[in-house]
């Protein structure tokens, strides 16, 4: 099992969390879930739910992903498995990302 910490503009909104290799988990934090003011961090994880579970990396985060020939680079220059894209995530999603959500690995 390994989290990391899911931030929206630097606030914290979640965990998300893989489960040996084909299990993932994306929670809302309390504190964001129960607050009436804050947006989903996707139209594809609502807040009408606390916990999203899938089989695979949720469509929202694997887009936050490089593609094709940067996709590689990274992979390579990381050495990680280009096909392991959790731990793709975890290394190039903590700044820089399109759009408002940052990962962090959990301490």
């Amino acid at each position: 099992m390994k989290s990391v910490e899911v931030y929206r503009n630097g606030k914290f909104v979640g965990l998300l969390t893989r489960y040996h290799q084909k299990s993932y988990v994306f929670k809302y934090d309390d504190s964001w879930f129960n607050q009436t003011s804050t947006p989903a961090i996707s139209l594809t994880l609502p807040k009408t739910k606390q916990k999203h579970e899938s089989d695979h990396l949720f469509p929202f985060f694997f887009n936050l992903l490089s593609e094709g020939v940067n996709l590689s680079l990274q992979s390579r220059h990381l050495k990680i498995d280009e096909e392991d894209y959790f731990e793709l995530l975890v290394a190039t999603a903590q700044t820089d990302t399109i759009g408002a959500v940052t990962l962090k690995p959990r301490v």
